[in-house]
């Protein structure tokens, strides 16, 4: 039975990177997969997925209305959907994901941020941690050396930013991953 999986983590954890894997171990046995990755995630180029390593691949781009049950019914054959930058899908994406994973029997393996800038989960994050069947965290270290489960908006001067837009995409220039002792001390 195929399941809605969740794999979280702060920024830099290896997230795109595993999903690359994941894709590559399926491509290797035969299988098809379809990769997608949120539009609004523009810094390599909209419909790329890039590992901070250097691998990329070329993705389909989602944004509000894309419809992931129309897209399935067009393409059958597919055996594993995976979804980098869960965070920014609409709670009716995961909804349809659900279903996909439940009642047409295609895993589906989204990997994302669970929280922004400020603590606050994401949509996509908050609606996947309520309906996913399995979930992981992906684990990378803060400056301290703790185990880092934020993320840290820092300006030009690497000083921590506590207000603004949820969503900002930026990478190492415009984010930290920290622990939550760091994340309140800073």
């Amino acid at each position: 039975m195929a399941k809605l999986f969740f794999r979280y983590a702060a920024m830099n954890a290896g997230k795109s990177t595993a999903l690359l894997q994941v894709a590559h171990n399926y491509e290797e046995r035969g299988h098809r997969v379809r990769l997608f990755t949120a539009r609004v995630d523009n810094r390599y180029g909209s419909g790329h997925i890039t590992s901070r390593l250097g691998p990329q691949r070329e993705a389909e781009a989602f944004g509000p209305e894309t419809d992931f049950l129309a897209l399935n019914a067009a393409q059958p054959g597919v055996a594993c959907l995976l979804i980098d930058e869960a965070q920014f899908l609409t709670k009716e994406q995961v909804w349809a994901l659900h279903e996909l994973a439940h009642i047409h029997n295609l895993p589906v393996i989204c990997y994302g941020l669970r929280t922004d800038f400020q603590g606050e989960l994401f949509p996509g994050s908050a609606s996947l941690l309520a309906l996913a069947d399995e979930m992981d965290e992906m684990k990378t270290i803060c400056d301290c050396g703790r185990k880092a489960t934020m993320n840290m908006r820092v300006d030009a001067n690497n000083r921590k930013v506590t207000t603004g837009d949820q969503v900002e995409i930026g990478g190492n220039a415009r984010y930290r991953a920290v622990c939550g002792r760091c994340f309140r001390q800073l």
